[in-house]
């Protein structure tokens, strides 16, 4: 049938099946005498085309098979051509034609040849099959002279480089076949309306470099396979809509079909005005195996050889959804990408093979230096084996990446060194084996880790922490705690280094342990917060340090003190306990002085000053000085320890201070022991008499003593007074050194004036540290 008008024998004939070979002679039309009514009279048979008047006709043939060339190269026909239920020969040829239209439904072709091609309305290719095949006749491809090679000339089932189509492009359900070559080639096709591809299939790449639309383009339910090359190559597109390829809903649930690809989708530097949308889609590369792009092939760590997906340079106005069921067998890679919504990677399955040989080349998601304008979200995200590397990415939302499943044990699972997070960020109740490494990450919000494990770290010379927060600077908290019965859990530990927060960082029911290389759970040296929690839910399997750290307020419990490997408390700053002690409560000052002393590996004075401040500052003055009182007594035990010949000296100093002034500590003792020797002395000195009083010419007797001097005449016996004398040193009451004592009671009294040069020592050693202590 050609023009719509078909012939009378044509009637009787059942429809053509294009699909099932060449057909008989009845169904033959040859390809000029459908040609022949737009053929100018006169031409002498050059295909010299004329303009056709305004009311153009409809060149539509059904159930027929075009024998000979279709050759509408170059003409300019005001016609739309319409072919349904066709068979050709050749490949229709409408290189550099302009035409109003160009339809194919259910049509068979070896090839289409449109480069150059004008089009006024759609160019559509619904339910056909392109299939190129080898040795034709004249040795030609579908673009491209077998006894040529000419460079630049693509080599393709269906070209379309540089036309211009006014329509649409519609590929719907079109299968197309030339795995030896390109099965479409359409470089710097520009389309006013979509590029509808619907459960397309196509064997071979899909080659769209610097094509532009002005709608949608979409691939939803199309099965693209090029396992060693490009399934589909976008280098510089510029989609006015959006990139679509996900599920085609049409028809019964059954029925629906998932966008697949098999090979690389490459797609940098894509401008795409609306969003991108692959979610349940599915897509893989081949594996360790042929390297698409010769670049590729290098040591550079940070090259992605087999990837899934290239979005590098991105530029997305709406969202990028790689989600809800999209499974992808190598890298995900959009470093610098700008996307003006959401990144969505909720419910999404990335697998790449584990690397055994650095560099590994085995990241799953590869994001570096990426912008996101609202949130990042992820989810759900499963990662079986692989890498996520978002180095340098700003987020300028929310990231959300709860109960995700990341494994890459005993390397970096997770790699976010120097992002930026505008909002919050979230990685809780999730599931990890690996690394988490999040040095220098900017939070504005909140960073929530609370019901996380992490298990099975990357083991260094120099670290084997499973989770990296080294100077990460975050607005408000840091919430490493439980969730409900799931405790956060850390099996090599947490590196907080130089980290701050605004507000408050809580390790409320939290796990740590550590690895033996370096056995340190908590590394929170230099951490800046108003609010320290550390409620652990059981003892550290590590060292903790807090070496310099600062909060204004701290709460802790015993199994924080309990920790294996100690804590190291160096300079470790806070104001207030969130749980205050009272004034009258001497046991939890004494319970805290024990945790100091047993958490500490030897003697620091640092932490007994830092508590008696904190509870000076408080107002409790008593319990302050009972904190002080306990660090000068292990002070003189540990130097009493690393003397070994002065060390019992050392403690008799200590016990002598401890017993009479309480190392200055405890004035009110220093009272009662002169008074204690002044009593003693006295009724010691007054009960005894001397045996000089018998012989009053040589002495000056005054009751029961003597003086030394007889021409002291006006001297008094006063015990009292003569005691005080021995006891205080330097001042001199007139009673020492001018009474007679021989024996006993010489030995007696010069013990008093031991006594007494002790007990000034000690208080002024007291003395001493009080005044350095109030200054």
């Amino acid at each position: 049938m050609a023009n719509g008008q078909p012939a009378q024998a044509d009637r009787a004939l059942p429809a053509l099946d294009p699909f099932r070979g060449v057909p008989d002679r009845r169904y033959h039309l040859a390809a000029e005498e459908l040609l022949k009514p737009l053929l100018e009279p006169g031409s002498g048979g050059l295909l010299r085309w004329r303009k056709q008047a305004s009311n153009a006709p409809i060149v539509a043939v059904e159930n027929a098979y075009i024998t000979g060339r279709l050759d509408l190269r170059g003409a300019d026909v005001e016609c739309l051509f319409r072919f349904e239920n066709c068979r050709f020969e050749h490949p229709p040829d409408v290189r550099e034609a302009k035409i109003l239209g160009l339809v194919f439904r259910r049509c068979w072709l070896p090839g289409l040849k449109a480069r150059n091609l004008r089009s006024r309305n759609d160019v559509r290719l619904i339910r056909c099959v392109v299939q190129v095949l080898p040795g034709s006749d004249d040795g030609e491809t579908a673009v491209q002279r077998g006894d040529t090679r000419e460079r630049g000339v693509p080599d393709a089932a269906i070209n379309l480089t540089d036309a211009v189509v006014e329509g649409s492009v519609v590929l719907t359900r079109t299968a197309v076949d030339y795995p030896q070559g390109r099965a479409i080639q359409a470089d710097r096709l520009i389309i006013a309306g979509a590029l509808l591809a619907y459960r397309m299939q196509t064997e071979g790449e899909v080659r769209l470099p610097g094509m532009r639309t002005g709608g949608n383009v979409n691939f939803s339910g199309a099965k693209l396979r090029n396992p060693d090359g490009f399934a589909l190559d976008g280098n510089g597109a510029h989609i006015g809509g959006s990139l679509l390829c996900e599920v085609d809903n049409y028809g019964a649930a059954s029925t629906r079909q998932p966008f697949s690809a098999h090979g690389v989708l490459h797609l940098p530097s894509m401008r795409v005005n609306g969003d991108i949308v692959l979610r349940a889609a599915e897509l893989q590369s081949e594996q360790q195996g042929r390297i698409v792009v010769d670049a590729w092939k290098s040591s550079d760590p940070y090259v992605d050889p087999w990837p899934a997906l290239v979005g590098d340079r991105w530029q997305v106005d709406g969202n990028v959804e790689l989600s809800d069921g999209l499974s992808a067998v190598g890298t995900l890679r959009m470093i610098n990408a700008k996307i003006g919504g959401t990144l969505r990677l909720a419910r999404a399955r990335i697998t790449v093979p584990r690397g055994s040989v650095e560099p590994y080349y085995d990241r799953a998601l590869h994001l570096d230096g990426s912008q996101i304008s609202s949130d990042l979200e992820a989810t759900g995200l499963e990662i079986p084996s692989g890498q996520l590397r978002m180095a340098d990415v700003t987020v300028r939302g929310n990231l959300l990446a709860g109960r995700v499943r990341l494994r890459h044990a005993e390397r970096d699972v997770l790699s976010a060194r120097r992002m930026t997070v505008a909002g919050n960020f979230h990685l809780h109740e999730a599931t990890i084996e690996g690394t988490l490494r999040l040095q220098g990450v900017e939070v504005g919000g909140s960073v929530y880790l609370y019901g996380t494990d992490v298990t099975k770290p990357a083991v260094r010379n120099r670290t084997s922490f499973s989770v990296d927060l080294r100077t990460v600077k975050v607005g408000r908290d840091i919430t490493l705690t439980s969730a409900g019965e799931q405790p956060f859990h850390a099996e090599g530990g947490v590196n907080m280094d130089g980290a701050t927060a605004g507000r408050r960082i809580d390790f409320s029911g939290a796990v740590l342990g550590s690895y033996n290389k370096h056995a340190i759970a908590l590394d929170a040296s230099d951490v800046g917060a108003d609010e320290f929690l550390l409620n652990l839910a059981e003892p550290a399997t590590g060292s903790i340090v807090l070496r310099h750290a600062h909060c204004q307020t701290l709460e802790d419990n015993d199994n924080f003190w309990q920790a294996e490997g100690g804590i190291e408390l160096e300079d470790f700053r806070y104001d207030v306990l969130k749980r205050p002690i009272d004034m009258k409560d001497d046991a939890a000052v004494r319970d805290r002085i024990e945790r100091l002393r047993t958490a500490m590996a030897g003697y620091r004075p640092g932490p007994y000053d830092q508590l008696a401040a904190m509870l000076r500052n408080s107002g409790n003055e008593e319990h302050a000085s009972t904190v002080l009182f306990k660090k000068q007594q292990y002070r003189y035990e540990a130097l009493a320890q690393g003397y070994r010949v002065l060390g019992p000296g050392v403690r008799l100093w200590s016990w002598l201070q401890r017993w009479m002034v309480g190392y200055g500590y405890r004035p009110v003792r220093a009272l009662a022991w002169l008074i204690a020797l002044l009593a003693a002395g006295s009724i010691y000195f007054g009960a005894g008499t001397d045996s000089c009083v018998n012989d009053p010419v040589r002495y000056m007797v005054s009751g029961p003593r003597c003086a030394v001097d007889q021409q002291e005449t006006g001297l008094e016996w006063n015990p009292v007074l003569y005691t005080l004398d021995l006891l205080v040193p330097i001042v001199d009451f007139g009673n020492k050194g001018r009474w007679y004592m021989h024996d006993v009671d010489k030995w007696v009294s010069n013990g008093f004036t031991a006594m007494g040069w002790i007990l000034a020592t000690t208080v002024a050693a007291g003395a001493g540290r009080m005044i350095r202590r109030e200054t």
